[in-house]
């Protein structure tokens, strides 16, 4: 049976709260189309003027989320709502900033139409990392957490735990104990979810049971570690933000800031921020949130699609609004998507419609095997580009990173300029680490992982070493005597006059003197010899650190940078700030459909619709093939003209996910025969 949620939204409240925002003479009245707010379908009028408890906007795939959110946002606050009291969670820096961006375009219309302007700045707007961020810097020493605590990133999580690893002996061939990443894995699931490690490795590690007690160590150990080089990792900051709500002494102080809070995504949310909206909201006051169950496809991160779907048990006379009118894809390939998620088992239930007019079925490409498919794929790019759409309107998405190789050497050969998404982002290329380890360990001397980091470079000092460095720092008296013992200490002879020049830079980037982009510029300059040394072209990575100049421009400090930097970095240097750089020429779009989502485009290519593609063949389980049923939901709607869905059925290309059969795929079964009725067959 598939679960309906159909809601009646309340009526509207007799007015508007007395408390009028400062310096406002009028509230905008939703119901006049002058107003910025009358642009709005009737859906999102109510979800826009909804005033009574907590509210659910289940909003389908390009039904206008974004507006309909920051209208929410502007009407409450031309109903008397003081900006700082409302708390706008995102999950990245972009939305967040689009979205207070478009609230202050829409403020603005308003005091164009005689409503005295708001400045929107005051609004709490962040991805919940971010928030949790700021909450822990004002209220961490109740929890007993510094305020000075700094944040690891992924590869540094991942560094220590192999660290700790090592030093336990785990890392023996003989032993067979997982790899720091796939522990890392565990463990980020284990705080997210909230799940025991031992239920978290039976249901879904099942082959590691034998080594459960020793994982179990070992996360307690790396949590040690952690807290005593006041170091956070990106899911402790979501941790020690349920700590302070539990806090009896801090969770009113929170609360109390707080009249609304807006939640973007939420189907993407896990446990642990659920648990913390229901302390920050309590019985659903003030909450509300955004998001399509039908796109929940982040359960490797923890993400769970019970948050969304229970949200009306949760928190009791919920009202539901449903948006159903589609501003993005023609009504042909409605159809098809309409019809594919009409498979899932349990969902909340909504018809997207466009008022477009129709044009051509999607095109189901079924061939013999994955070079036809590459063929036909440039052959149809190539044909779109000739009828005036660019390459830059044109995506091709896959399942998995390596499924988009065969097709780059293609492209590679035709001179097709492309890039592709979902590789490593540009913060967690090596060079970057290395020298934001020399600032991060300048800004936290206790953090043990950027100490190793930065010591470790210098010639002549392993990793081995630069651990026993960092930690006679740490248990000098203060700053001072860990100097003086740095100082004395002898390097060898291969390590040269670089330690001596390395104490200078460490003296100079802890004196509280210099700007952020001198000591970048200072911190380079010492590198560079390292980066050359180190590093095949390094001319080219020299180029990515001069960007780190421009970006220190946008922070008032070090320590802002630095957090930011972690929280949400950017993905290449194309999001970077660089004055010189020149209009990128048109380029096609590969993309991982996990990238891929919030994204749109005229053409879209869905390559490798094949079982043990899509869906994975790692999908074993009905959890696991209905979120790839919405994995492939979220492809194919992304495509706003033309579709194109294609499916080998033989693979002779180097996959590492295949199986020892001969590389014979059937077409996805989320490809039924009504899915077929709505789609134009090619072969």
């Amino acid at each position: 049976m598939k679960k309906t949620t159909k809601k009646i939204v309340k009526k509207y409240a007799k007015k508007a709260a007395k408390t009028t925002v400062k310096h406002s003479q009028k509230s905008p009245d939703i119901s006049q189309p002058s107003q910025p707010v009358g642009t709005l379908n009737n859906e999102q009028k109510k979800a826009v003027s909804h005033s009574g408890g907590p509210l659910l906007i289940i909003a389908g795939a390009g039904t206008g989320k974004t507006k309909t959110l920051v209208h929410r946002v502007a009407w409450l606050i031309g109903q008397g709502i003081e900006p700082s009291r409302i708390l706008l969670l995102t999950f990245t820096r972009r939305a967040a900033f689009e979205m207070l961006y478009r609230v202050d375009d829409v403020l603005q219309q308003q005091a164009r139409q005689k409503t005295s302007f708001v400045d929107h700045r005051s609004i709490w707007g962040g991805t919940f990392h971010a928030v949790a961020t700021r909450l822990l810097r004002m209220y961490g020493n109740a929890i007993k957490l510094p305020r000075d605590f700094t944040i690891l990133d992924r590869g540094d999580s991942e560094g220590l735990i192999g660290t700790i690893r090592a030093e336990m002996k785990l890392d023996k061939a003989a032993l067979k104990f997982p790899k720091k990443g796939t522990c890392m894995t565990i463990y980020s699931l284990h705080a997210n979810s909230r799940v025991p490690v031992k239920t978290l490795v039976d249901q879904r590690f099942p082959w590691l049971k034998s080594h459960t007690a020793k994982l179990v160590q070992l996360f307690d150990t790396y949590e040690k570690r952690k807290l005593n080089a006041a170091t956070l990792d990106y899911d402790d900051l979501l941790i020690y933000w349920l700590k302070l709500l539990e806090n009896k002494e801090v969770v009113k102080k929170i609360t109390d800031r707080f009249d609304h809070v807006l939640v973007d995504e939420y189907q993407d949310t896990n446990v642990v921020q659920s648990d913390i909206l229901r302390l920050l909201c309590p019985k659903g006051k003030g909450l509300t949130v955004v998001g399509d169950d039908a796109q929940s496809i982040y359960s490797f991160r923890a993400a769970t699609i019970r948050n969304i779907l229970d949200f009306p048990k949760q928190f009791s006379g919920t009202t539901v609004v449903t948006l159903e009118q589609n501003y993005r894809s023609t009504p042909t390939i409605l159809k098809t998507t309409n019809q594919v998620i009409d498979i899932a088992k349990e969902r909340y239930t909504k018809n997207l419609r466009s008022d477009q007019e129709p044009d051509v079925k999607p095109i189901l490409f079924r061939c013999y095997d994955d070079n036809m498919q590459v063929q036909f794929v440039v052959s149809e790019i190539l044909h779109l580009k000739k009828q005036g759409i660019p390459f830059k309107n044109q995506a091709v998405l896959f399942r998995a990173s390596h499924h988009s190789l065969l097709l780059e050497t293609e492209l590679a050969r035709k001179k097709i300029l492309f890039h592709k998404h979902g590789g490593l982002k540009f913060v967690e290329s090596a060079h970057l680490k290395d020298l934001i380890s020399f600032l991060r360990f300048a800004e936290n001397q206790r953090d043990e992982t950027a100490a190793v980091r930065s010591l470790s470079l210098l010639s002549g000092i392993g990793e081995k070493k630069a651990l026993v460095l960092a930690q006679d720092f740490v248990a000098a008296e203060d700053f001072a005597q860990g100097l003086v013992k740095w100082k004395k200490w002898k390097p060898p002879k291969s390590t040269g006059n670089m330690w001596t020049k390395f104490l200078k830079l460490f003296e100079e980037l802890t004196s509280g003197s210099l700007s952020l982009e001198r000591q970048i510029a200072l911190t380079l300059k010492f590198y560079t010899p390292i980066l050359e040394d180190k590093y095949d072209e390094h001319k080219t990575r020299l180029a990515d650190l001069e960007q780190l100049r421009e970006i220190a421009l946008k922070f008032k400090d070090r320590t802002e940078m630095l957090t930011d930097l972690t929280l949400d970095p950017p993905s290449s240097t194309e999001e970077l700030p660089n004055r010189n750089r020149k209009q990128a020429d048109d380029y096609l779009t590969l993309s991982t459909i996990h990238s891929a989502k919030g994204l749109e485009w005229n053409s879209v290519f869905v390559i490798n619709v094949s079982d043990g593609f899509i869906p994975s063949d790692k999908a074993t389980d009905t959890e696991g093939v209905e979120e790839e049923l919405r994995l492939f939901y979220v492809a194919i709607t992304r495509a706003q003209q033309h579709l194109y869905i294609c499916s080998p059925k033989c693979f002779f290309s180097n996959f590492n996910s295949w199986s020892n059969d001969d590389g014979y795929r059937d077409l996805s079964r989320f490809i039924d025969h009504k899915v077929k009725k709505t789609l134009q067959e090619k072969k």
